[in-house]
């Protein structure tokens, strides 16, 4: 194909917008990963060998090495990491950097990671256009050629999650008040599909080049990350004065998951010919263990239905920790059962691998099933008249005996027994608890008497015959 001026190799724009936003994401790439990433319909990869050279021209790609399979490896520019921003639809902030040398020794490291984000991804090709023929269809009863052998279609992409726009890598994670210069944490890549239930998905490629401990120390500094809260940018600063008015601070970069725990992490293992089958299954389960206080729940125990023990587990604090191998999901797809969950006992696809089967709403079902369970119990022993008296909750409660009365007094005038309190005449004086009623009818009518009279008493009239007194 023949090029122009401005671009001599003969790319097309649409090929320079994939290698683009290849490039922005990977930020260090063969032009074969570039093609099986955003263009796999193309039946080689010269269309983006030339894109590349075209950019290069125009100071956005440049190239400083090969992998170690002697592919020629591309990267950007400062101004390439500008333009992939816009191909991508993203801040320029947002890109990170450009991995200046990477190339120079290979990219081992930056190879593994685009073969898992290619693998978890499964572009699929696009459709095209039938091309119409240039060559007349052969009369009826014609001699034809010979047939010429079919080619063998290539075998399909095993489908995936997202797009090449779903993906970012080396991702910093800073805890508050560290420089950038010290990142707490890096992610290989993260995958952002919502679209495929799946807000946010931390993924670790893992070489096998390192100690088990250095691989299970990451996870003490992703747990840290997550912990660390901070105030609801929603809320006014006046009235942020409250614990449960922070958000964690992982929640400022990414959606909830909708599922109890943290983001989950998937480490991918890509032992190469570096490690066996055997000693491949030995490294897992030591990363497992060392890891497992960030992946195991809390216990929580509670009473179920009718006082039988039960609990479920809090997963609240949790890292969902998943395990695969770089070949597993290549041969079968990410959407085949080819995740095993840290704490499940069997591979799984990636839905049921996040899913957490022994939290609160497993308890509840349980609960509800019991409940319904009884309720059916009691309603046959009613229909078969074999039911208890009473309610169910107050069966199992021994019936206590009514306390005793002490006897009524006698009252103090008459010796009647004070049974009750009275009221049957209103012009009797109040209940006073020594006396009946009656007494205190005679008693209220009898003049007063004594010191009683002498305080509260009419006082008696001098005798007119007499004069009064005199000094």
């Amino acid at each position: 194909m023949g090029g122009s001026l401005t671009y001599p190799y003969g790319s097309t724009s649409a090929v320079r917008g994939h290698v683009l936003a290849a490039l922005g994401v990977l930020k260090v790439a063969s032009a074969d990963q570039i093609r099986r990433l955003t263009c796999p319909g193309h039946k080689d990869s010269k269309g983006v060998r030339n894109a590349c050279l075209d950019l290069a021209k125009h100071g956005l790609t440049l190239s400083e090495g090969s992998a170690r399979d002697g592919q020629k490896l591309w990267g950007l520019t400062p101004l390439g990491i500008t333009a992939a921003a816009e191909a991508l639809g993203r801040p320029a902030g947002d890109m990170g950097g450009n991995a200046r040398g990477a190339a120079r020794s290979g990219a081992p490291h930056a190879m593994a990671v685009n073969e898992t984000v290619i693998a978890l991804t499964g572009t699929q090709p696009a459709p095209t256009r039938p091309i119409a023929r240039t060559t007349p269809t052969p009369a009826p009863g014609a001699p034809t050629e010979p047939a010429t052998p079919t080619i063998a279609a290539e075998p399909a992409v095993p489908l995936g999650f997202g797009s090449v726009s779903s993906w970012a890598t080396e991702v910093v994670h800073n805890l508050p008040g560290t420089s950038r210069t010290w990142p707490s944490v890096r992610a290989d890549a993260v995958l952002r599909a919502p679209e495929a239930g799946l807000p946010v998905l931390l993924v670790e490629v893992d070489r096998c080049t390192e100690a088990d401990e250095v691989l299970a120390g990451k996870f003490v500094r992703y747990h840290q990350y997550f912990r660390v809260k901070v105030k609801d940018p929603t809320i006014p600063v006046a009235h942020a004065v409250h614990a449960s008015l922070s958000v964690p601070l992982w929640q400022s970069l990414y959606p909830p998951t909708s599922r109890d725990g943290y983001p989950p992490i998937v480490v991918v293992f890509e032992p190469g010919t570096r490690l066996g089958e055997q000693a491949l299954k030995n490294r897992m389960n030591r990363v497992l263990d060392l890891t497992r206080a960030h992946w195991a729940g809390t216990y929580q125990k509670l009473s179920g239905f009718g006082g039988e023990p039960d609990g479920y587990v809090d997963f609240t604090d949790a890292i969902p920790v998943l395990f695969t191998t770089l070949d597993r999901i290549q041969n079968s797809g990410p959407l085949a059962p080819v995740w095993w969950r840290c704490g499940h006992r069997r591979w799984e696809t990636l839905t049921d691998a996040l899913d957490n089967p022994q939290d609160r709403r497993a308890w509840r079902r349980r609960e509800d099933e019991r409940s319904a369970a009884r309720e059916e119990q009691e309603a046959r022993q009613r229909e078969e008249g074999t039911a208890p008296a009473g309610d169910w909750s107050q069966r199992h409660i021994p019936a206590q005996p009514e306390p005793a009365l002490p006897p009524a007094p006698p009252c103090e005038t008459c010796g009647v027994l004070l049974k009750g309190l009275g009221g049957e005449d209103p012009s009797a004086p109040r209940p006073d608890g020594r006396t009946c009623e009656a007494c205190r009818i005679i008693e209220a009518a009898q003049p007063p008497a004594g010191l009683f009279k002498a305080l509260f008493g009419r006082q008696d009239k001098q005798p007119r015959d007499e004069p009064p007194a005199r000094l």
